[in-house]
């Protein structure tokens, strides 16, 4: 058994995402656990090389996890040819020229999404990418969230028969910044630094669905920015240009109707901070993050609509939960694994910068249909 050590380039890692869920929560487990274990049996270990803005922060990183390189300079940590992957979780509005650059340099890449801030520089990125012949990939975590795997379980099985729609809801209460301290970055809710609820989960919304349940073909939308003004991390104000809550209908592949509402203006009365309910000609299901319940047609209630009385069903009781039956890690970690074994193997990786460009272009397409109060048809991006 022979193990090799692949050396990752971390750009974003004093950010929220890039340290607690990439750094935190799966770079640095690998490299304790002795990496990932190949089909052949080897095994492939990381070591991260820490990229930011801000020397000090970087040290503190650095020395609190045994970290030895650090930079505030890309040029430099890409130069390095003993370094083979660049992994990009900066803000949005800095992504494209990094991974350019990265790509020039031949690192393989592996990023969080929005790839870029619009489909034309989504498929500069694929094109380069192409061009430079390394293995690329685009973050999904919420394919591998424990409620999700157990519901495609269920889509796999049949449970469903005919699945009729999904309706989705996600969000919560982001607060201000003037009473209490807002809990996500500023710039989320600035458009002219990438902020935006449609450009950062739409994205996510799509390969949910198309990985799930079947490709977006057309998208109703309306994207609102609910609180106007907030205050920054300074405790400044400032108006809040982005949209902060977007209410949308996407049209799937199978004559599938999806609704999903996502909201930072929303005070959360649900199991989850995201659901999705499924509904089939068999049985139904809700979904979250971790949990999955289910009614199928042989124990689905009747209710009947009677306004003069009061409602005595406890309606939440009637669905069941599917065990914990089999062991979920964390999403984040599974996919680095599985991008790392891509990319040993030398093999594309599932999800590619192409699924990113499509994305963007429901991106794209939903903020069009909201300016434009009309349903729009997507041209899907193949590769």
């Amino acid at each position: 058994m022979a193990q090799h050590t692949v050396r990752v380039i971390m750009n974003g890692v004093t950010g929220r995402m890039g340290y607690r869920q990439h750094l935190l929560r799966s770079i640095l487990p690998i490299r304790a656990d002795g990496g990932v274990l190949l089909p052949d049996g080897d095994r492939v270990t990381v070591e991260p090389i820490l990229v930011g803005r801000n020397a000090e922060k970087l040290a503190v990183l650095a020395a609190q996890h045994g970290v030895s390189d650090f930079t505030t300079d890309l040029d430099e940590a890409l130069s390095d040819d003993t370094a083979s992957i660049y992994f990009d979780a900066q803000v949005t509005s800095e992504r494209k020229k990094s991974i350019l650059k990265a790509l020039a340099a031949g690192k393989h890449i592996y990023t969080e999404k929005p790839i870029a801030e619009s489909v034309f520089e989504g498929v500069e990125l694929v094109t380069a990418a192409s061009e430079a012949g390394v293995i690329n990939g685009v973050v999904h975590d919420k394919l591998y969230l424990p409620g999700l795997l157990k519901l495609q379980r269920l889509i796999d099985s049949g449970f469903f028969g005919r699945i009729l729609s999904v309706r989705g809801e996600f969000g919560y209460w982001v607060f201000e910044g003037d009473v209490l301290p807002a809990q996500r970055p500023s710039w989320n809710y600035r458009a002219e630094d990438g902020g935006g609820m449609v450009l950062d989960m739409f994205p996510h919304w799509n390969y949910v669905l198309e990985n799930i349940f079947g490709k977006v073909l057309a998208v109703t939308a309306k994207a609102v920015t609910h609180i106007p003004e907030r205050w920054d991390e300074q405790g400044r104000k400032y108006a809040a240009t982005a949209d902060d809550a977007a209410y949308a209908i996407f049209e799937l592949e199978g004559d599938i109707i999806a609704q999903i509402n996502s909201s930072w203006a929303v005070r959360v009365d649900r199991g989850e901070l995201v659901e999705f309910q499924v509904d089939g000609t068999h049985g139904s299901a809700v979904a979250g993050l971790f949990g999955c319940r289910i009614q199928h047609r042989v124990r689905t209630p009747m209710p009947v609509w009677n306004p003069d009385l009061p409602t005595t069903e406890d309606f939440r009781s009637q669905w069941e939960q599917i065990p914990d039956n089999a062991e979920f890690p964390n999403g984040f970690r599974a996919q680095w694994e599985q991008f790392l074994s891509d990319v040993e193997a030398g093999r594309p990786h599932a999800y590619d910068l192409a699924a990113g460009v499509r994305g963007l272009q429901l991106v794209d397409a939903g903020l069009t249909a909201s300016a434009e109060g009309r349903r729009v048809v997507i041209d899907r991006f193949a590769s």
